[in-house]
């Protein structure tokens, strides 16, 4: 399989129901942050905006969402119920997507990376 070069030929790759997810994922992400540029970064999509905003990925099990340390911190009693490490948010396909912290942490890292101008 060769290296996804835009969001649609990565989202393209998985099946019917994931590939649902994965949109949701997308626009969850553009209503926050419409003015964001979609990029693949990592072999993943991402959304810049000054900097990386988020990335997020599907897996076996789970998809990935890729915030960077801080906002796994500050949202940590959210993410509670979710297994995290220093940079990752794992979403299992198991349970329903939580988009309102998704908007959430989205949100965050937006006015973090707006005031970086």
């Amino acid at each position: 399989m060769t290296k996804p070069t835009d969001i649609n030929e990565y989202i393209a790759g998985f099946p019917e129901e994931i590939q649902m997810l994965l949109e949701q994922i997308r626009q969850t992400i553009k209503a926050v942050a419409p003015e964001a540029k979609e990029v693949i970064s990592y072999g993943m999509p991402g959304f810049k905006l000054n900097d990386i905003l988020v990335w997020f990925a599907a897996h076996t099990n789970h998809v990935g969402f890729y915030p960077k340390a801080t906002p796994i911190e500050v949202f940590k009693e959210e993410l509670a119920d979710y297994k995290c490490s220093r940079g990752a948010i794992q979403f299992p396909f198991k349970k329903p997507i939580p988009f309102d912290l998704i908007t959430k942490i989205v949100k965050f890292r937006k006015d973090k990376n707006l005031q970086q101008i």
